[in-house]
């Protein structure tokens, strides 16, 4: 039987007959022909179900138990950012696949002839301990392997290693008047997400659909699928993921990608998220975003996307290109900082969540039972006036015909309490699912930064055992202080973007809500007028 390896992690809903799976995870295929996007498999456990098609890659190999062996050693392995043969695994790193061997058509023919493997051609660089890796290029090999190792992000292959000199790609910080900035362009950039449309390829048996993107500096707008969206978060989290938060891109979705609800949401999420991505100092003038944006051609994207693909300057390594302007920091301060950005990041985490929780059922009862109140009092005032109606009584047709208008004012009414979340509170639950989204981006980044200080810590203990020179100890100590250094520069540019959304969506929510309630204000007036004055 075939075999499928899984791409992305997937939950199954009760009673639809799916089968919750793991990213990386070996399932048996057993029924391929299930349609509509759907495949049924069977995992290691015996568990069968279905799966999306677009979350497992087909391997094209039979998988044999010898090889599932070499699989989970390799996991195993994994688990830690060193492996026992001293290769560094990048923590922050997401399972790609761009072997030649694993091609699934993950990138279109008109997009790119042939995969990259990290080496453009050339024999595959072989791993320490005989095995060749995939994604060759993501992987460091150092002789570094002094500490105890641990699940957490582990910062060894930056304090000690041995650094190339700076070149132009150097992350200057500055002391601004909250502390250590990036520098921030002269000229931000900016881009926007539009014009989504439906594309096939294999004639016109797969459909995907394709989103111009337009920047501000050559107003030139270049198509991008949701996969190039995906391959671009990859890479920048890859390459800045332990030193900036990259918050994850929207939600995939197998059944209804292309009606026109989920196309003009994911749309609009994209543009969010590419938003904050250009707001970002480091980030908007980096390489590879500059590419997604600008490129020229087909073949300068494709020479781009590969020399992105072979940067080795990813993970812990990005603080060898940070250069602060000021002296070392005192740790006991910064410890006490970092401390700090812990507890308020799983504060403000704590409160999103409980916006959003609130938010989602303030929604559903705005768009379900608190309309239906407002037409049952409309319903209710109409009916009476059908039965003045029937009095025979001269004179009250002022009372009957203010009634019914009272009742369809509140029809009115009913109406615009169902469509007003989409037009204020549409925009708040927006803002605050995209910063939890950052928020919870945050952990890995902080984590780093404390098992450095920690490492630092160690640091006479280890001079002790001979682990360490002093002269390593005293470099560990500068490069725990450049970190800290983009630590702080990073949380000052989250406080600053902070300020800068929640004032802007909740002056917006404020505003919309006023106009909403002058609105039936005026419709009240308007039925009460029809009143006589007795």
């Amino acid at each position: 039987m075939a075999t499928a390896q899984v791409m992305y992690d997937f939950t199954a809903e009760p009673g639809n007959n799916e089968l919750t799976v793991r990213e990386g995870e070996i399932l048996t295929i057993i029924n391929q022909k299930v349609g509509g996007g759907w495949i049924e498999v069977q995992n290691s456990s015996g568990g069968c179900g279905l799966v999306p098609e677009d979350y497992i890659e087909i391997c094209t190999k039979p998988h044999s138990p010898e090889s599932t062996n070499k699989t989970n050693t390799q996991v195993s392995n994994g688990n830690n950012a060193w492996s026992g043969g001293g290769t560094y695994n990048n923590p922050m790193e997401h399972t790609q696949h761009n072997t030649a061997e694993d091609d699934d058509g993950e990138w279109d023919e008109e997009w790119d002839d042939f995969r990259a493997t990290g080496n453009q051609g050339d024999t595959p660089v072989e791993e320490e301990g005989g095995a060749t890796g995939r994604n060759t290029h993501l992987h460091r090999k150092l002789t570094l392997n002094k500490f105890a190792f641990s699940k957490a992000p582990n910062p060894e292959v930056y304090l000690l290693a041995k650094l190339p000199p700076k070149g132009i790609d150097r992350l200057p910080i500055y002391m601004g008047d909250v502390g250590p900035v990036w520098l921030y362009p002269e000229a931000p950039v900016d881009c926007v997400v539009a014009d989504p449309k439906k594309g096939s390829k294999m004639y016109g048996l797969k459909s995907y659909i394709e989103y111009q993107v337009i920047p501000n500096m050559t107003n030139r707008p270049v198509n991008h699928r949701y996969k190039h969206f995906d391959w671009l978060y990859e890479r920048l989290l890859e390459k800045f993921g332990c030193a900036i938060p990259i918050p994850s891109l929207p939600d995939k979705q197998v059944t209804g990608r292309f009606e026109e609800e989920f196309i003009k949401m994911r749309m609009e999420r994209l543009q969010g998220w590419m938003c904050r991505m250009c707001r970002h100092p480091v980030i908007s003038k980096s390489e590879v975003f500059q590419l997604f944006l600008t490129y020229n051609d087909e073949k300068d994207w494709k020479t781009g996307k590969r020399k992105a693909e072979k940067d080795e300057c990813v993970g812990p390594l990005i603080f060898s290109t940070i250069d602060p302007e000021s002296p070392e920091l005192d740790p006991i301060e910064v410890e006490q900082k970092c401390e700090l950005y812990s507890k308020f990041i799983k504060a403000m985490d704590d409160g999103v969540k409980d916006l959003l929780n609130v938010g989602n059922v303030h929604w559903k009862r705005c768009t379900g039972p608190l309309p239906k109140e407002y037409q049952k009092i409309g319903k209710a005032f109409q009916n009476l006036s059908s039965v003045f109606v029937t009095s025979g009584y001269q004179g009250e047709t002022t009372l009957t015909d203010a009634l019914t208008a009272a009742g369809k004012t509140y029809e009115e009414i009913a109406e615009m309490v169902a469509e007003q979340p989409r037009k204020d509170l549409h925009f708040l639950m927006e803002t605050n699912h995209e910063y939890k989204g950052l928020l919870g981006s945050f952990h890995d980044t902080i984590a780093l930064h404390k098992a450095a200080t920690e490492k630092v810590r160690e640091g006479d203990r280890m001079v002790l055992a001979g682990k360490i020179t002093t002269p390593e100890k005293v470099t560990m100590a500068k490069r725990t202080s450049i970190m800290s250094y983009s630590l702080q520069a990073e949380m000052n540019h989250f406080h600053s973007n902070r300020i800068y959304d929640y004032n802007r969506v909740m002056q917006y929510y404020l505003e919309e809500q006023i106009r909403f309630y002058e609105t039936i204000t005026e419709k009240l007036k308007i039925a009460l007028g029809q009143f006589a004055t007795l």
